[in-house]
């Protein structure tokens, strides 16, 4: 089920799930050339559609772009204009966003989900290092608030376990959760969550988001704990930088749609 949740250009413009390869490609690929000159949204019936030169823009699948906000029709219009002589899907995450939703996710929202959920089983909260100090202190104030948030707020409770050694989570739990992502199977929706969901390694970073308890960057240092201590004491090379930078504008634009589908 998780080949339709990368993008659906695979073998056009994006053909590698990870954003450095996909980016080495791209170098290697000719991008078509920028054939408009305007942009603008315009009410449609589903919604607000994106229009280049007056012309509704379709999906590969050939659906038209249309969301049901303004404000989130705006995000993709941006990145249309946003682009020069050539046409760079790479620097477009909402809108790639938006065609996996409607051309992926909206075929079978309950596999999405289930996906959702099974990272959910596993989730990175739930993994506790046993040393050193400092890492536990900062997963234990960074997670902590989560958790007790899933606890009282979704009526959901966690095992935790020390090390990668897997622990089984209440099926109460996983059914709850199931619950509050049943609510929320649009499309676009559930496609911005399984994004924050993949990224962080954490459903509930990426539920968290989506009731408003966290905010983007909150979710993706919480999501990055390990990361980070590994950066702060041993360094990175200049390609884990590109790749971190390309994940998080990934992370930052699901974080945008969800936000401007409430709008």
């Amino acid at each position: 089920m998780r080949d339709i949740l990368n993008d659906l250009e695979a073998g056009k413009f994006l053909s590698d799930p990870d954003p450095v390869r996909r980016a080495q490609i791209q170098m290697k690929t000719p991008l078509p050339k920028r054939f408009y000159t305007t942009v603008s949204v315009a009410a449609a019936a589903d919604g607000f559609a994106v229009h280049l030169d007056g012309k509704p823009v379709r999906t590969p699948g050939k659906a038209l772009l249309a969301l049901p906000t303004g404000t989130a029709a705006s995000l993709v219009a941006e990145e249309f204009a946003a682009q020069g002589e050539t046409i760079d899907p790479v620097t477009m995450p909402v809108m790639r966003l938006v065609n996996t939703a409607l051309d992926g996710v909206a075929v079978d929202p309950q596999a999405v989900l289930e996906d959702i959920l099974r990272f959910a089983s596993s989730d990175l909260l739930c993994y506790r290092a046993d040393a050193p100090q400092g890492l536990v202190e900062r997963q234990n104030q960074q997670w902590d608030p989560v958790l007790d948030w899933a606890r009282t707020a979704l009526g959901a409770r966690f095992n935790l376990a020390e090390g990668i050694i897997h622990v089984e989570q209440p099926r109460e739990t996983i059914a709850v959760l199931g619950a509050h992502l049943g609510q929320r199977a649009q499309p676009l929706r559930l496609a911005a969550i399984h994004v924050m969901t993949s990224l962080t390694g954490s459903a509930l970073l990426a539920l968290a988001v989506d009731f408003g308890e966290l905010d983007g960057e909150a979710a993706w240092a919480a999501g990055h704990v390990d990361e980070d201590w590994q950066i702060e004491h041993w360094g990175q090379d200049a390609e884990a930088v590109a790749r971190r930078s390309a994940r998080k504008r990934d992370m930052m634009a699901a974080v945008a749609l969800l936000e401007a589908l409430k709008a």
